[in-house]
């Protein structure tokens, strides 16, 4: 059980990691809702509060990588799985929020 520690860390990791998506997802979904509304600064300042979000769990996932590239294997677990899955799919919500936004600009000019 000596690797318990390291263990214990890329739970650790891999939860934060999942935080920080799913709090950046909420963040854009609610930049849609406030453009819903009319409320074009409030949209702006979630999509800010997103990206900071997403960023930290990319930095996050970063260090993972460059832990791989350097010769040190990360071993996957189904943790790691979802921590892909949700980075994945929080990029693709941020895209479609920022095409959103464009649209609603666009109609309500």
């Amino acid at each position: 059980m000596a690797d318990a520690p390291e263990t214990l860390d890329m739970e650790v990791l891999c939860m934060q990691m999942i935080v920080a998506a799913g709090s950046a997802k909420s963040d854009y979904m609610e930049a849609l809702q406030a453009v819903k509304a009319g409320d074009y600064e409030t949209a702006a300042a979630k999509m800010k509060s997103g990206d900071e979000q997403y960023a930290a769990g990319h930095e996050q996932h970063a260090k993972l990588v460059q832990q791989e590239a350097a010769g040190d294997p990360v071993t996957m677990s189904l943790l790691l799985t979802h921590v892909e899955d949700q980075m994945m799919s929080t990029e693709t919500v941020k895209l479609m929020v920022t095409e959103l936004i464009d649209l609603y600009r666009k109609l309500n000019g």
